[in-house]
């Protein structure tokens, strides 16, 4: 990644609305196909799909952003393990949120996103705490407010995904079963 980049609160800002046309085109959509009946199905479909999403993102994050954003925010050991850690804790984190949804008793699929995205504010102040808008070079200046209020959106944006892989799964593992009936 060319280091001279540098993320301005504008660019955050444009970020944060571009995902959320993206959550306002996603959410419905799923409201539309995951029925609370369905959602229910999910659990464990909801933590494998998690886990590998989540290792996903991170190992692509590290990757790419090592150098520049994440070695100034994570202690070394990290490079390595962060991507295995959000394996293990999204898949758990899946399954919370999935429960929570259940139990708030209001739109099980919306909840979930929401959930998810107060969960990404809640990770970017901690990273903001740790000085992810002031020790890397590439942020310096962005402000803390833009970096937690792109959070919540991308992941919304993220927990859609990992709802819309879990309903194909699930989708995928009926057909089979319905095949192996018939």
């Amino acid at each position: 990644m060319p280091t001279d980049i540098k993320i301005t609160t504008e660019l955050l800002y444009q970020g944060a609305l571009i995902f959320v046309l993206m959550d306002a085109i996603y959410i419905p959509l799923l409201i539309w196909r995951v029925s609370e009946e369905t959602f229910r199905r999910l659990k464990w479909s909801l933590v494998i799909a998690a886990a590998f999403v989540w290792y996903g993102i991170w190992a692509w994050a590290i990757g790419n952003f090592w150098e520049t954003v994440y070695s100034y925010v994570f202690p070394a050991w990290a490079q390595t393990w962060v991507p295995w850690i959000a394996f293990v804790l999204a898949g758990c984190v899946a399954l919370v949120l999935w429960m929570l949804a259940l139990r708030l008793k209001w739109k099980v699929v919306l909840t979930y996103c929401l959930l998810g995205g107060a969960l990404g504010s809640l990770t970017h102040i901690w990273a903001v705490y740790r000085g992810v808008v002031t020790k890397p070079p590439m942020l310096q200046g962005a402000s803390p407010l833009a970096a937690v209020i792109l959070a919540f959106f991308e992941y919304i944006f993220y927990w859609c995904n990992i709802l819309a892989i879990a309903r194909i799964l699930d989708w995928m593992r009926t057909r089979l079963k319905n095949r192996s009936l018939a």
